[in-house]
């Protein structure tokens, strides 16, 4: 079976979850009308690490509609993607990176999704434009990486990705091009099965450093599935860098996130963030760690790493910026510091808040 006929065998409705995890009648009916709101989409691959036995299993949560997705509270563009937009499907917030929003196609809606305004919803803010993307790039020198996402930049077709290989590479400006994809995480079969893939990529990576941002959150996602899809492409030159999500009742655990930071870089995959979940509606009040227990977490997990480990960021991405927690000062105040800022004047400023209780999130 081909990867692209395994997705086509994903679990996207109710009734088929049913049988596979005991759901009642009305438990179905319960998550028959989630999906009508937001849609799922599980591989047959990820939805066999789930511990159907356990109904708090990390994965379980990450995958598997809750009724807390209900909940209206939050927004849907917490850092300002459509303010950056300055072409159709690409963002350009700081002055050396863009992104392109290449896809709104996923293998895996995951529960946690900080698009989930354009995963399997809309493509309204998908690129199309590419003539004009690649015009916006040549006249803005100053962009040297471009971050191909969606979406999952992956599940795009080895002919749309050859066109984007193509053109970038052959930009002088362009010192490397990033690929944000969870597909080693809930689809490694993508990778590990589709040898013009890997040709593709291995023939563009001797014009232009490639890289893959990946996004392990718990250490069960780390298979030997995964494992091998992660190694082809090293064996290619082609680093594989992980940034994790903060989750309540995923990874809110000290020796939980440790051990994931252990096996990342056991496996050659640099953690390079851990960010704070976004206040996104539908996921806010589900999937939220207040700052507090975040700098706490985060730095016992820190104290378990060797030198690769202990370079990990705890971060977020505010409109303002991309801001690193950096933890409580002498006076009880939190500190921060912006990491990268879309006004330039802002970028390396350490600041300090007093946090009300549980908060997570600056307005």
């Amino acid at each position: 079976m081909s990867w692209q006929e395994e997705l086509r065998e994903n679990i996207t409705r109710a009734d088929q979850l049913t049988p596979l995890l005991g759901l009642t009648q009305e438990e179905e009916a319960q998550m028959a009308r989630i999906l009508d709101r937001y849609p799922m989409s599980i591989t047959r691959y990820y939805l066999s690490l789930i511990q159907k036995d356990d109904p708090n299993d990390p994965i379980r949560r990450m995958c598997i509609p809750s009724l807390s997705e209900t909940d209206l509270s939050g927004t849907f563009d917490t850092s300002g993607e459509k303010d950056n937009t300055v072409v159709e499907g690409m963002q350009h917030k700081y002055r050396e990176t863009v992104m392109i929003l290449s896809t709104n196609r996923c293998a895996m809606y995951c529960r946690h999704c900080f698009r989930k305004r354009l995963v399997g919803l809309s493509d309204g803010e998908i690129a199309k434009q590419f003539d004009q993307i690649m015009d916006y790039i040549k006249a803005h020198p100053a962009i040297n990486n471009v971050l191909i996402s969606g979406g999952d930049a992956l599940l795009n077709s080895n002919r749309i990705i050859g066109r984007y290989l193509e053109e970038l590479s052959a930009l002088d400006q362009i010192d490397f091009i990033r690929f944000g994809s969870r597909l080693p995480v809930v689809f490694p079969q993508r990778i590990s099965e589709d040898p013009e893939l890997l040709d593709l990529l291995e023939r563009y990576n001797q014009k232009k450093q490639i890289m893959v941002i990946t996004q392990f959150n718990h250490p069960n996602e780390l298979t030997e599935e995964a494992r091998r899809a992660v190694r082809l492409l090293q064996e290619r030159a082609i680093p594989v860098r992980n940034q994790s999500v903060l989750l309540r009742g995923v990874n809110d655990d000290p020796k939980v996130m440790g051990a994931l930071l252990q096996k990342l870089t056991r496996w050659g995959i640099i953690p390079y963030y851990i960010f704070q979940c976004r206040p996104v509606t539908g996921v806010k009040n589900q999937f939220q760690v207040p700052f507090a227990d975040g700098i706490r977490i985060v730095e016992e997990a820190k104290a378990m790493q060797n030198g690769q480990g202990k370079s990990i960021k705890y971060a977020f991405s505010h409109p303002t910026g991309k801001i690193e927690v950096l933890g409580f000062g002498e006076d009880g105040r939190m500190l921060f510091k912006y990491h990268e800022a879309k006004d330039p004047a802002r970028c390396g400023r350490i600041f300090s808040l007093e946090l009300a209780p549980g908060q997570c999130w600056l307005d």
